[in-house]
């Protein structure tokens, strides 16, 4: 009796699933057969969004925004039980021959191994590690971000918010010619690592005013009223923080309306306004993951943890750890 062929028979796979608020736990299932034009991939890496991923382990996502919210790939609806995650990293092992054997990346939730349409993967670009690609996601935010309130030469930048998403922005931002580039946080732990990344470092209550640009990623209402007052005349407040069911209160007297200050949103979820005609989503990911090749950005990926271990990475996370940046898991080989 001929064996069937390994894309074929049925595989097991582990996957973490969000079961009540703040409960996870971790669920076996059984992948079907590889259908045409998919790949299987074996993760070896997925990264922890905190912030998202800790509204969604709250059930803090409002029901306004659970169809925007959807990750792709998401198993599940809001609040619970749903499976939710969108950064994985790993090796092709079936599927078309010229994807055969390459690292990966793909927006799917945490899982050992899943199978998907080999458009939903991209190869990672020679010299990016695949433990340093748990980036990317966080990577392309902000990208996204400096698409919506691009800095210029020479312009004062405060980042304030120095986590993994806020870092990045200031990485990126401190590569313009000229600019000055200052990282706003509460925690002075983050002062070197600023500067490692090519930014200046404050407290709030010492943060240098008059900016030009200010970028807000602390997650906390508190923060954003610190980035409306660094901002000098004219310039633009850009919101990157996103508060799920909190409300948020705002200083908008004071001098919010003689400084004639723009507050802006953005988010990932859309090409920035001024590149949708000619970019995609995969164009801008793609982009992002050539830009890991930076050593220096290992520094960002804080703490790891197995697999096995993600529920309570997950809980640790939500109750407000302040230690971690980016939070890799590894899984099983």
């Amino acid at each position: 009796m001929t064996a069937p062929s390994p894309h074929h028979a049925p595989m097991a796979a582990l996957a973490c699933w969000i079961t009540g608020p703040s409960r996870a736990e971790i669920r076996a299932e059984t992948l079907g057969p590889l259908r045409e034009g998919e790949v299987r991939v074996r993760c070896l890496h997925s990264g922890v969004s905190r912030g998202t991923e800790g509204l969604v382990f709250r059930h803090e996502v409002p029901a306004s925004e659970a169809q925007r919210m959807r990750a792709p790939f998401q198993v599940g609806d809001f609040p619970s039980p749903v499976k939710y995650g969108y950064v994985s990293v790993g090796r092709v092992e079936a599927g078309p021959a010229d994807l055969l054997g390459r690292v990966v990346f793909c927006l799917h939730p945490h899982q050992t191994v899943f199978q998907v349409p080999a458009a939903a993967v991209t190869p990672l670009p020679e010299g990016v590690p695949p433990a340093r690609a748990v980036l990317a996601a966080n990577l392309e935010t902000a990208v996204n971000a400096l698409w919506d309130a691009p800095p210029r030469v020479g312009d004062r930048v405060s980042v304030v918010g120095g986590g993994t998403l806020g870092l990045l922005v200031a990485w990126l931002a401190a590569r313009m010619p000229g600019c000055a580039v200052q990282v706003v946080d509460t925690n002075p732990g983050r002062a070197a690592l600023a500067q490692a990344l090519g930014a200046d470092f404050a407290l709030p209550e010492a943060a240098r005013g008059e900016a030009d640009l200010v970028v807000h990623a602390s997650g906390h209402p508190a923060g954003l009223a610190t980035a409306l007052r660094l901002a000098g005349f004219e310039a633009t407040v850009l919101e990157l923080s996103w508060y799920g069911t909190r409300a948020v209160p705002l200083p908008l007297g004071e001098a919010f309306h003689a400084q004639r200050l723009t507050l802006r949103s953005s988010q990932v979820g859309q090409v920035a306004t001024a590149q949708r005609a000619r970019w995609t989503h995969g164009r801008r990911l793609a982009l992002a993951l050539s830009l890991l090749t930076d050593p220096a950005l290992d520094r960002l990926i804080t703490h790891h943890a197995p697999f096995h271990e993600l529920p309570q990475v997950l809980a640790r996370l939500a109750a407000g750890d302040r230690d971690t940046l980016c939070q890799r898991i590894d899984h099983p080989a």
